[in-house]
């Protein structure tokens, strides 16, 4: 058993601990955070409001005492019990990890609590044999007779920590057992890693039915079925991978975009899906219906689809992707307004037109759908009753909302169930959160956050719209990431506090309801400092761009963001928050998960991520700027039928949704010249992104002659070279001629979507009848000319 004074490797950390100037951080002997007992202490009392103790804890110890009592001589007991009650005690102490030098769980426990000096020398005058009872160190039976040395033996380095100087210093007790904000007003929480190695993890559910599982979709189209030990099945869950529609670029919002589990699941294994499709240029989004397979409770029955809703997307962006089943029973679709900027559709955008479905909440009945219509209008729809409106819609006046999630209420009160939140990303100045309510209008493209966009529309006085609880300017961010209100059991300073962040800046951030005014509060949210994240398991650091927020089933709450918001990059994690400065009683929180039958291989889950030593609060993860995917023209073409058609090559998708202002690079390159490579030859002294066109056919270089060249063809050689937009098509040798170099390519027609220009139709590599003169050029770049 360790001795009453702390080995090397303590010392060590507690050094380290006082030169970081490290915050309080209250801990408690099993390395987790105190909390408020839930009925109050009988023995050591003083600890009744918040500690380490809970009463079957505090009754062991009252049975040490008595068993110290009846060992000690009684002329003793009566001087000395009082010291023995105050160090038994420090076990329930909210420090009690510091006071035992317990802080690294590598290092040796004390047996006795860090005292203060001058606390040691009275009790060593008439008490110091009561040691020989607390603690079996012999090395300190040995000091016993010397006053100086035995006190230094149990005293602490770190003289702020040792008793009783703790219970009265201000700054260890000023904010005791409340969610820690550093100097900067950031709110200081830990996380812990679930998952990893993802693919843009666009989405997390839960299945409701007691198992506990959780589900986490790729935007690629797989959804991965997780145990509660976090072991993963090896077969996916969900995959329609071949029908989605994405890309490999960074940022592309077209993809596998929402999934949510029927409330009934358990029973009837129902879950909906909402997904991007097309082919050729004329795409839309899906939101299909699917069966738990009869024979194997974690995978779904692939040939179960059925197609509930389609809308046609004018754009490739602003695709929306959120599916949410409310405490009524009915399914919430969230859409985008079409994508492209400001809303041009029409005379005032879609989100504003009542007769389109996109820019809306909409609102369904899927319930008893097996015969007749695929889906019902609810009675209550604010619209129903409006000719010149959809039924389905339940409100208006939305860009692009991306998460959403309504409120379990208070645990005890149920004050707040219902209330939906979402994040509507913005376009050029401001991100909002917004609370939806039946009927609403949130303003699109009238308004952006609490100011006007379209200034004309504003003016409206019809419009009646409803201004954000939250909005947010783009020097904090650029695109919103809804979350949650925690409603969980494990860490209740947190009940009620909205959580969510921004995936350009990566920032977390909150918001907290005065329930008197009804305003909210914003508070940033930052990663623990010091010593703060410093419990085994916990890690104070993220991915930049986080791309949604999840609740498992016990209400706990999670997060997942990516390194690289591309989907053929695995660098998706799945974290779970954590408060470090109070958690609840033990046992409180304790689940059963039912038992689950499992047919596929498991794959431990090892974490990868580290917890890293800084004196400041973690600074948010530097996000950069993804690209978004080419807009691109709309030639006509018949749809695909349901999953797993249609029949083309699998895409992999790239990033994520938010608006069409996201920049940044290709997902992936190839540095060795290919069969269709190109490259551009400029003048000295002009930008990148604009030259004369050279491609890589038959195993040389050569030109492109400028007859049939157009934007298409332009678009084909941009996205090759990484860029978003083709804004101009050049002819006549504008970049100079390719003297040198032969023509391998005349009569150059593209639709747009080639990978190469050897896929668009051409005369034969090397056949044509023009001269360098006429060589082809392109103007490329990484803004949307249209913005």
């Amino acid at each position: 058993m360790a001795g009453g004074r702390a080995g090397p490797g303590a010392l060590l950390a507690l050094l380290a601990l006082r030169a970081l100037g490290a915050a309080a951080h209250p801990q408690c002997l099993d390395f987790r955070p105190p909390f408020r007992p839930p009925q109050p202490l009988r023995f050591c009392a003083q600890y009744s409001a918040f500690g380490c103790c809970a009463p079957e804890q505090d009754a062991a110890l009252a049975r040490r005492f008595g068993a110290l009592a009846a060992r000690v001589d009684a002329a003793e007991w009566a001087a000395c019990a009082g010291y023995a009650l105050d160090l038994l005690c420090q076990e329930c102490s909210p420090y009690a990890a510091h006071l035992y030098d317990a802080e690294d769980p590598s290092t040796p426990l004390r047996t006795v609590p860090g005292l203060c000096e001058d606390y040691c020398l009275d009790m060593w005058q008439t008490c110091r044999g009561l040691f020989r009872h607390l603690s079996p160190d012999r090395e300190l039976w040995a000091l016993e007779g010397n006053r100086a040395k035995f006190c230094r033996y149990l005293s602490l380095d770190d003289t702020d920590y040792c008793f009783p100087r703790l219970l009265v210093n201000e700054n260890l007790n000023s904010n005791l057992g409340r969610v820690v904000a550093d100097a900067k007003g950031c709110l200081q929480l830990c996380l812990e890693e679930v998952a990893n190695g993802l693919r843009n993890p666009v989405a997390m559910v839960h299945a409701r039915d007691g198992s506990h599982r959780f589900f986490v979709a790729e935007q690629v189209g797989l959804v991965w079925a997780y145990l509660p030990d976090r072991s993963r099945l090896e077969k996916p869950f969900l995959n329609v991978s071949r029908a989605v529609l994405t890309s490999p670029w960074e940022g592309d919002e077209r993809g596998f975009l929402g999934i949510a589990l029927h409330p009934g699941f358990r029973h009837n294994g129902k879950l909906y899906v909402y997904y991007s499709v097309g082919v050729g240029f004329d795409e839309w989004i899906r939101i299909s219906e699917f069966r738990v397979s009869a024979d194997d409770m974690n995978t779904v029955d692939h040939n179960s689809e059925r197609i509930i809703l389609e809308i046609e997307e004018p754009a490739s962006n602003h695709n929306g992707g959120q599916l949410l089943f409310g405490d009524d029973g009915y399914l919430y679709i969230f859409t985008g307004d079409g994508g492209m900027a400001g809303d041009p559709f029409g005379k005032f955008g879609n989100a504003q037109n009542k007769s389109a479905l996109l820019g809306k909440v909409l609102r369904i009945d899927v319930d008893r759908n097996e015969r007749g219509p695929l889906y019902r209008i609810p009675r209550d729809n604010p619209f129903v009753d409006d000719p010149a409106a959809r039924p389905e819609v339940y409100a208006l006046g939305v860009r692009n909302m991306w998460r959403c999630s309504f409120d379990r209420g208070d645990p005890a009160t149920g004050a707040g169930r219902g209330r939906l939140f979402c994040g509507d990303v913005g376009q050029n100045k401001f991100e909002e959160v917004d609370l939806v309510e039946r009927g609403r209008n949130y303003g699109w493209r009238a308004r952006e956050g609490y100011e006007c966009y379209d200034r004309k529309l504003c003016a409206n006085a019809s419009l009646d719209d409803v201004l954000p609880i939250f909005a947010y300017p783009h020097k904090l961010g650029k695109s919103v990431t809804g979350g949650y209100v925690y409603r969980g059991c494990e860490y209740p300073n947190l009940n009620g506090l909205y959580i969510f962040g921004d995936f350009m800046s990566g920032r977390l951030m909150s918001l907290r309801e005065n329930l008197e005014t009804g305003q909210w509060r914003y508070s940033e949210i930052c990663m623990g400092r010091g010593q703060t994240c410093a419990f085994p398991g916990l890690i104070n650091n993220y991915h930049p761009h986080i791309i949604s927020f999840a609740e498992d089933e016990a209400g706990e709450l999670y997060f997942m963001s990516t390194g690289v918001p591309s989907a053929a990059a695995a660098r998706g994690v799945v974290y779970k928050v954590i408060d470090p400065s109070r958690r609840a009683p033990p046992g409180t929180c304790q689940i059963q998960p039912s038992r689950v039958k499992v047919r596929s291989r498991l794959i431990r889950f090892v974490p990868k991520e580290k917890f890293i030593r800084r004196e400041e609060s973690t600074p948010r993860p530097t996000a950069r700027a993804p690209t978004k995917a080419p807009r691109r023209s709309r030639p006509t073409t018949a749809r695909p039928a349901p999953t797993p058609r249609p029949a083309r090559p699998t895409r992999r998708p790239g990033g994520r949704r938010g608006g069409g202002r996201r920049r940044g690079r290709p997902g992936t390159a190839d540095p060795a010249p290919s069969n269709g490579a190109v490259r551009l030859v400029r003048p000295a002294g002009l930008s990148p992104g604009r030259g004369r066109v050279e491609v890589f056919a038959g195993g040389r270089w050569g030109t492109v002659c400028d007859d049939a060249w157009d934007t298409k063809a332009a678009a084909v050689v941009c996205r090759q070279l990484g860029f978003a937009h083709a804004v101009r098509a050049t002819k006549r040798a504008e970049f100079g001629e390719g003297h040198g170099l032969p023509i391998l390519l005349d009569d150059v027609r593209c639709a747009g979507g080639e990978r190469n220009l050897l896929e668009c139709t051409h005369a034969a590599v090397g056949t044509h009848n023009c001269g360098h003169q006429e060589d082809a050029g392109v103007v490329c770049s990484h803004e949307d000319p249209d913005l």
